[in-house]
């Protein structure tokens, strides 16, 4: 959530960001009213009850007359302090209701628009010529199938669509990507850790989940629970209701955990192989650092995203996500996004999110530094969403014989092979 004072001192600020959004800027002054009729209300309860006490050691040294009046003004006091307490309430409800309902304030940088109007920063590799080389490329569905890797026959009979069983190789291309993507995660100074999946409602309030985004989530109602579409979220949740002494941080974590996404809305969208799946496995960065930290940060996380696809050897861009686009927690989000050759065109790999207090603030994680506490910033940038991975390393290494070369930083990690071969029929 956002800080009341901001809200206070400069509401046109936050009104301009929810413009920027394409979200409700009526929003801003319903909350400073309510706001106000909090504060207005707390400083009532807090007069009358002042007075209560007040009244309170008067009345034993009373007498006659004096006393009775005393006792019956303490009779009205009582009346009218439950009554204030009752409106204070109510004026905190109303305005935290409203407070979790209003995103976190966009980047002065962040392009402004919708899905489309995203800038381009950098781009990074070379698009390969597959007419020059002789072969039309296949899609990864194609490949895998011919590779004994993905099944997605047997998962919709299983499960559905949008699922998928990896076999063979393709079990273990994913195991070998999330342990290399763990590896650079721990040389770089990261703490693994493997999360839950099912978290409390607290903790996905806490992130941002259950606004905007609550339609792609998965609830178990019999138990409040959630499933993660994200580790970010147990992630964000780890130091819920924590002081952080300051030289502590920054603390950096890798998640390692599947996620579960209705992908509502998307009908129709990526419905052929695995690009956009109900489930999948995710190494995810997760920092908290000092607010004044946390643009350096996002391009530290940046940074180690790009390391991670030059590694792969895959051709990839940048992109400054738009302020419509944003997550209601992120402030500026940064995604790079892989060249597909059968699609034509980039799609989205890793993204790296600067949510500066807005996250800690509703989970209560604070540092303390010189006697004094404030909320952290924090951040998360994807490492490796395994499934979109595998597409992009399929379609982008495919041979023409339908083999697959594998990335020499990836060769370790499956066992030194350098080329994924074909099954028989």
């Amino acid at each position: 959530m956002i800080d009341l004072r901001l809200l206070r001192e400069n509401p046109d600020l936050l009104r301009a960001s929810q413009r920027a959004r394409g979200e409700d800027v009526g929003l801003v002054d319903s909350l400073l009213s309510a706001d106000e009729r909090r504060r207005s209300s707390g400083t009532r309860f807090d007069e009358l009850r002042a007075e209560q006490k007040r009244l309170g050691k008067l009345i034993p040294r009373a007498q006659g007359e004096e006393k009775t009046e005393l006792l019956a003004r303490a009779g009205e006091l009582s009346q009218a302090v439950k009554a204030a307490d009752a409106e204070r309430e109510t004026a905190n409800a109303e305005a935290g209701e409203l407070l979790l309902k209003l995103s976190n304030v966009v980047h002065p940088d962040v392009p402004v628009g919708g899905e489309d109007d995203f800038t381009v920063r950098e781009t990074h590799g070379e698009i390969r010529d597959f007419e020059a080389e002789g072969f039309t490329p296949k899609d990864h569905l194609e490949l895998g199938q011919a590779l004994g890797a993905i099944d997605t026959e047997r998962a919709a009979k299983v499960s559905g669509a949008r699922f998928a069983y990896l076999t063979g190789v393709g079990a273990l291309l994913e195991l070998a990507l999330v342990n290399a993507a763990v590896a650079q995660a721990t040389a770089a100074g990261l703490v693994p850790m493997v999360t839950p999946a099912l978290v409390r409602p607290r903790a996905m309030e806490g992130t941002g989940f259950l606004g905007q985004a609550a339609d792609g989530v998965y609830h178990l109602a019999e138990d409040d629970y959630y499933l993660v579409g994200t580790s970010e979220v147990p992630l964000a949740a780890y130091h819920l209701d924590e002081i952080i002494e300051a030289d502590r941080l920054p603390l950096r974590y890798a998640g390692i955990s599947p996620c579960f996404r209705r992908e509502a809305g998307s009908y129709g969208k990526d419905t052929r192989g695995i690009f956009r799946v109900h489930q999948f496995t995710k190494v995810e960065m997760f920092s908290f650092v000092a607010p004044e930290e946390a643009e350096n940060e996002l391009e530290r996380l940046l940074a180690w995203e790009k390391q991670w696809l030059t590694a792969l050897e895959l051709p990839f861009r940048v992109i400054d996500v738009a302020s419509g686009d944003l997550g209601a927690s992120a402030s500026r989000k940064y995604d790079c996004e892989a060249w597909l050759p059968t699609q034509g065109r980039y799609r989205e790999l890793t993204s790296t999110s600067n949510c500066t207090e807005f996250q800690a603030r509703r989970l209560q994680v604070r540092m303390r530094e010189d006697g004094r506490t404030r909320p952290v910033a924090t951040l998360n940038g994807t490492l490796c969403a395994v499934s979109r991975t595998i597409v992009a390393l399929l379609e982008n290494h495919q041979l023409a014989d339908g083999s697959v070369r594998v990335p020499e930083a990836l060769r370790p990690f499956l066992g030194g092979r350098e080329v994924l071969e074909p099954v028989a029929a």
